[in-house]
């Protein structure tokens, strides 16, 4: 990153997150969290001595016309939009059209995971000059100085990470190199943010809810999951076949605590979503950052996204206390299905020889405070009847707070994605279904309807008035407001669908995008 106090004639930095309709168990009444790219992206352009605006239209009620005129006013040299999800990818095309119409002179850079795993695609789109590839903070500013120095698209060759048309054919240059050091990034721009309008529930992730991750990328590469695939190392083989490798990183302890430290002080934050794919690979981390915040005296609730084998692995070490201690209170763990050899098929083969179950055992055993969150996958290739009962007594054997089924879902970026591309099933017009509720898949056994169906029957056995009662008279603040939560989204979701007249033969609309009144002004 430059390090010069700024340019004599900075450019104008234009990054948004466009409007979207929201998932069901997502409303602008309850928490719009923060997208972490946003402050990132922020702080690597501002380092770079330009004028930085954001633009998260979500908080902010910004509709599509409204944006148009922001867009328009600020007249940006550069506008950034990235989008990890293909269930978003229209939406994400729609703000770059936008932008050719309201700045039409600006250059317009894709991001994110969709666009990563895509460049083939969306390299020639006429409202796409410039795609980044994986993590973004080095490419983008190797990109701005570019523009800065107008150096032409069509020449950028020598910046790695990128993807663009040259004569109406994609180019794409080197693979760049991640980060290595993440602490060497600038700290992320909160206050170009609407800190107060983020976290704002009365219930989910309260009080005051927002992310923050101290990691990048996996240790694994699931199958079904692209999340990994962002941060990976990439590299070419002799035959010139890409290969993805997963890597893991970590910010220190001190730099996490800084940040941790500006969100609790400056913009009083007390309830922290991680958003790293597994937030506890490291078990010296785990440990120190723990310490760390007992010894701060702030008081803060996590919900992380852990990996079971870890769980076991911190319980033995007798670190998993510190956690909770240091504040976490809300667990998710993937367990995804009954079988090792489903496990092993989804290339989640650590997680064979009933691990989960072990690091549930050990947590409403030892720490019984700590909401369990799960998900199961269903719907994969070799689903039956048989299977899917299993996959239910698996859950019920379990009895977590909250279990979530979710069909399998061809995510670009993924083998069940290549898959389904290559024998049909599925095409790369089709990601508006992509939101993991709805099937977009038949298995060998059954069609999507049918596990729509089942999906639907699921989830009744589990979200019900037994299950609430159980929540809403627990003596834990969190877990009873995490259940009212979830008993509220749920009642409104049944009540829909009784308005809506939802049959098992239209099962698959039962939980659709909803779009916010204020989407079109």
């Amino acid at each position: 990153m430059r390090t010069e106090a700024g340019l004599a004639n900075p450019m104008r930095v234009l990054l948004v997150q466009p409007p979207r309709c929201y998932w069901p168990y997502t409303s602008e009444g309850d928490n719009f969290l923060l997208q972490q790219a946003l402050p990132a992206l922020a702080a690597v352009a501002r380092a770079e001595g330009h004028q930085v605006k954001v633009i998260d239209c979500m908080p902010l009620h910004v509709g599509w016309k409204s944006l148009y005129d922001q867009v328009r006013d600020f007249k940006p040299h550069v506008i950034g939009c990235g989008e990890n999800h293909a269930l978003y990818a229209s939406e994400a095309l729609r703000f770059f059209a936008l932008c050719r119409a309201a700045a039409p002179e600006a250059v317009t850079v894709a991001g994110g995971g969709h666009f990563t795993n895509l460049p083939h695609r969306y390299a020639n789109h006429p409202d796409i000059d410039i795609i980044c590839i994986g993590e973004g903070e080095i490419a983008f500013a190797n990109i701005l100085r570019a523009i800065d120095g107008c150096m032409r698209i069509e020449d950028m060759n020598d910046i790695d990470g990128i993807a663009f048309s040259r004569d109406g054919e994609m180019v794409q240059t080197r693979p760049s190199k991640l980060v290595s050091d993440l602490d060497t990034l600038p700290k992320p721009a909160y206050d170009m943010m609407p800190m107060h309008l983020y976290g704002k529930s009365r219930y989910l992730f309260s009080p005051g809810g927002t992310t923050l991750h101290h990691s990048r990328g996996c240790t694994s590469s699931c199958s079904f999951c692209a999340w990994w695939t962002t941060m990976a190392d990439r590299s070419y083989d002799a035959d010139g076949n890409l290969k993805l490798s997963p890597r893991w990183r970590s910010k220190s302890v001190g730099r996490m605590m800084e940040e941790v430290e500006d969100l609790y002080y400056k913009y009083g934050k007390r309830s922290y979503v991680w958003v790293d794919e597994s937030w506890n690979i490291n078990p010296n981390f785990n440990y120190d950052f723990s310490q760390a915040m007992i010894k701060s005296g702030m008081k803060t609730k996590w919900m992380t996204f852990m990996r079971a084998d870890c769980i076991v692995r911190d319980h033995e070490k007798g670190i998993l206390a510190d956690q909770v201690e240091a504040g976490l209170s809300h667990i998710l763990i993937g367990v995804e299905r009954a079988d090792d050899d489903a496990l092993k098929g989804l290339d989640k083969r650590f997680y064979a020889g009933g691990v989960a179950r072990r690091a549930i055992e050990i947590m409403k055993e030892h720490h019984s405070d700590v909401f369990i969150q799960c998900t199961f996958i269903v719907g994969v290739k070799e689903e039956d009847n048989a299977s899917l009962a299993r996959q239910v007594e698996l859950a019920q054997q379990l009895d977590v707070d909250f279990p979530a089924f979710h069909p399998i879902t061809p995510v670009p970026g993924t083998p069940i994605f290549d898959d389904a591309i290559r024998n049909g099933h599925i095409t790369e017009d089709d990601f508006d279904n992509f939101d993991w509720m709805s099937p977009v898949l038949d298995s060998d056994y059954m069609t999507k309807d049918e596990i729509a169906y089942a999906l639907y029957d699921m989830n009744k056995k589990f979200v019900n008035t037994r299950w609430a009662l159980k929540g809403l008279t627990s003596r834990v603040d969190y877990k009873r407001d995490m259940y009212i939560w979830f008993t509220k989204v749920s009642a409104k979701l049944a009540l829909d669908a009784v308005r809506q007249r939802i049959s098992p033969l239209n099962v698959e609309h039962y939980q659709g995008l909803v779009k916010p009144e204020w989407y079109d002004r």
